[in-house]
């Protein structure tokens, strides 16, 4: 008998960790493989960080979080969604992932089914496979990376119990406007369901950003600092949402994580008080950079918002077979069916020095062209 729970066996390593571990192996390569900002943490920030280290808060917050940064947020939520969320309603995570974690162990059954867009980030179908629910694709490549509501509405059953929606979009560069997003909850709220988005990119929005909150009281929101401002080390995110929702994940944040680190808590007092448009304005030109670099060479998906692009490999090659190829020559991608259930597209992250993209870009052109 294994030693090893079932659970174990739905979830598959991750493709993007695997390549980091090569990447570690390679001598100068040139990684356009990591999704995570090349600014570091303001100092405003790093110092309140120091500031609550030295003034003794380095133990537990309440599981909730911290009552100041809940209202920060509830705040900025407000302003940017409309939204007026009460306290109860406001949980501080440990990251949006671990947000993405609790509200799938907490809503999710065997057997209930889960609406995902393909592509998706990673962790989705795995943590809807680990509690025991079944993962229903909708093919978004069709439709520009866009979500059909009569697609969507056809995949719906009576199983159907959530729908996981992430704008700007990883790894797809994605932002749906207010049009589609209204569509989307119109669907979901007449089908009774829950839809959980995922906007950890919110900030980074070339093309106007809304929430589908905005829209919808059937809707659980996950958001936070870490892309932003540069923390992503620091895991701390927030989940908003009906209190029956966020008490449950309350619960069971007890009893795993415990609370979101407090030291980050106290830093992000500090967030609205940075300003961070000059980096933030910086990756649209990195954005348009990329964009055009390849864009002669491939054929590149929509570059909306966060900081990837989701790209076609050239024909001849699936994603896996080109990401290989690049590689073998130095430039560090991934490939797209780590994010989807087909394997046609690689995913570019433009998050290091514009002379860094332009050499990776020239690399990637070489080879398609030679394709």
């Amino acid at each position: 008998m294994s030693l090893l729970a079932k659970r174990t066996s739905r979830v598959d390593s991750s493709g993007i960790r695997r390549v980091f571990e090569l990447a570690r192996s390679m001598q100068d390569p040139i990684n356009l493989s990591i999704g995570q900002p090349d600014f570091d943490v303001p100092d405003l920030v790093k110092a309140a960080a120091v500031k609550a280290i030295e003034t003794g808060h380095n133990s537990y917050t309440p599981t909730n979080g911290i009552v100041p940064l809940r209202e920060q947020l509830i705040i900025d939520e407000k302003a940017f969604t409309g939204r007026d969320y009460k306290l109860d309603q406001m949980l501080i995570t440990s990251g949006v992932s671990g947000g993405i974690f609790l509200s799938l162990l907490a809503l999710v059954d065997d057997g209930d089914e889960i609406i995902i867009p393909d592509p998706y980030f990673v962790m989705y179908k795995h943590l809807v496979n680990m509690n025991g629910g079944k993962a229903v694709y909708l093919d978004t490549y069709a439709d520009g990376f866009s979500i059909d509501p009569d697609k969507l509405s056809a995949l719906i059953t009576p199983k159907t119990k959530i729908l996981l929606l992430n704008s700007p979009g990883n790894p797809t560069g994605r932002v749906f406007n207010s049009m589609e997003l209204q569509a989307i909850a119109r669907v979901c709220d007449k089908h009774g369901v829950l839809i959980i988005t995922d906007e950890i990119y919110r900030d980074f929005a070339y093309a106007p950003m809304q929430s589908i909150s905005q829209y919808t009281e059937n809707c659980l929101l996950l958001g936070g600092y870490s892309k932003s401002f540069g923390m992503t080390g620091w895991r701390l995110g927030y989940a908003a949402g009906p209190k029956e929702i966020i008490d449950a994940m309350a619960m069971l944040q007890q009893y795993s994580f415990v609370c979101a680190p407090s030291i980050a808590q106290y830093a992000a007092l500090a967030c609205p008080q940075t300003d961070m448009s000059m980096h933030l304005s910086n990756y649209a030109v990195k954005r348009d950079l990329m964009f055009d670099a390849l864009s002669g060479s491939f054929d590149v998906g929509a570059a909306d918002g966060a900081f990837y692009l989701f790209v076609k490999a050239p024909e001849g090659h699936t994603g896996d077979s080109f990401t290989e190829l690049a590689i073998n020559n130095n430039v560090l991608i991934i490939p797209g069916a780590v994010f989807s259930e087909r394997n046609s597209h690689f995913r570019v992250c433009y998050t290091v020095p514009n002379e860094k993209l332009l050499a990776g870009a020239k690399v990637l052109c070489a080879l398609a062209d030679r394709s």
